[in-house]
């Protein structure tokens, strides 16, 4: 925090002051039941908890600054919160907490933005770098980000990261810390063609863990996107992404290791329906632990099933072969945006092609004014990997 207020009060000297400035309340409030059940466990889970994120934001001409403190409160049940208890139970990732969550004064025109302080970092579709909005806790970063527009269709997104504040809140620990330090540095770099837009991207992760696996997710990755999109009919559309990306050990990692990753992914919005299907490996190197293809920053929850099994890849990587299908309406009766969603997985290993397991995704949700009720399943049938899971959320988001 130090070099965050340091950045702040630099950036306050250099612009105008707030004469009036336009200030805006921050609510977001989330009540969650989950359900886990884990073959092997001699216990289930089950889990109650309230999310309630609450700050200001005040803006004048360019500059802003804002500020957010965020609680989480467990309400009933019996769980593993990775922190507490033994792991006689399945993992439920919400430890109670309570933190700023936010604190960053940002420069703001058409071409340039900097934004300095506690924050959100959200990069293409959060594989590599996310918020981790999904668990309960969020993922923030204490951060320098710079994001330039030069000309039109070109944008340089930099940021330098000295702390990475985690989903394990103030009473982390050990391998799961509340934050971890290290200078870490994001690049990414876009340009909008007529066919689509082309990232380049540079991801030095330096991170100081606990002393039991000291620097072992420290990594440099580099790589290349290509996302579009394009018309087939009035009412149907072709989407599209392909990645690669090679990642080797970096800083004081004592793994030397290299591993590469492929995406490659379509969609067809065709009215009401949303078909989608992809294929995503996360490479394996030598088969032992830590020397696979790693994104410790990503948000997790979006890839490889909601099951959670491939939070860390094993030793020997993952293969994904995914399809999903999709529905969504703009209103029935009282509901509005109300979607349905099955997706399914088949996870194979990388090295010695091995069947690890598949999974079926389940989602309902709609939208009733401010609030979103939503359900979810995930049924994981393990094979080589892991065992059988079933978990199952029912949540409630209300955002001011």
């Amino acid at each position: 925090m130090k070099r965050f207020i340091l950045a702040a009060s630099l950036l306050a000297a250099a612009g105008p002051a707030c004469a009036d400035p336009i200030l805006k309340p921050l609510v977001d409030l989330r009540i969650r039941y989950e359900a886990d059940h884990q073959d092997g466990l001699a216990k289930n889970s089950d889990a109650l908890t309230a999310r309630l994120r609450a700050g200001i934001t005040a803006s004048d001409g360019p500059w802003s600054a804002l500020v957010e403190a965020e609680g989480l409160l467990s309400m009933g049940g019996q769980y593993y919160d990775g922190l507490h208890g033994a792991a006689t139970r399945p993992l439920i990732n919400d430890p109670e907490n309570i933190a700023l969550s936010r604190a960053q004064i940002q420069y703001h025109t058409k071409q340039l933005t900097i934004t300095a302080g506690r924050q959100r970092i959200v990069l293409d579709d959060e594989r590599f770098v996310g918020f981790v909005g999904f668990r309960q806790n969020g993922q923030t970063f204490d951060a320098v980000r710079t994001e330039w527009t030069p000309i039109k269709g070109l944008k340089a997104d930099l940021s330098y990261v000295w702390s990475i504040r985690t989903i394990w809140g103030i009473d982390g620990f050990g391998a799961r810390q509340q934050a971890v330090s290290g200078n870490t540095v994001l690049a990414n770099l876009s340009y909008a063609t007529p066919i689509g837009t082309v990232t380049g991207f540079a991801y030095l992760v330096d991170e100081d863990e606990a002393p039991v696996q000291a620097f072992r997710l420290s990594s440099q990755t580099y790589g290349l996107r290509f996302t579009g999109s394009r018309p087939l009919s009035k009412k149907v559309k072709l989407s599209w992404q392909a990645s690669y990306a090679t990642q080797s050990d970096y800083h004081r990692n004592p793994n030397s290791y290299r591993a590469d990753y492929y995406l490659l992914d379509a969609t067809i919005d065709a009215y009401s329906w949303k078909l989608n299907g992809g294929y995503e490996v996360l490479g394996a190197d030598k088969g032992k632990a830590l020397t696979s293809f790693q994104t410790p920053l990503a948000t997790l929850f979006k890839f490889q099933g909601w099951g959670d099994k491939f939070l860390t890849t094993p030793p020997n990587g993952v293969r994904d072969l995914y399809g999903s299908v999709g529905y969504a309406v703009k209103k029935i009766g009282v509901a509005q945006a109300v979607t349905f969603q099955a997706v399914y997985h088949r996870f194979d290993s990388d090295r010695l092609s091995q069947h690890e397991g598949n999974e079926l995704d389940l989602l309902a949700s709609a939208k009733f004014g401010r609030a979103v009720v939503s359900a979810r399943y995930a049924d994981y049938r393990a094979d080589k990997f892991a065992t059988d899971t079933h978990k199952f959320w029912l949540q409630l988001d209300w955002i001011l």
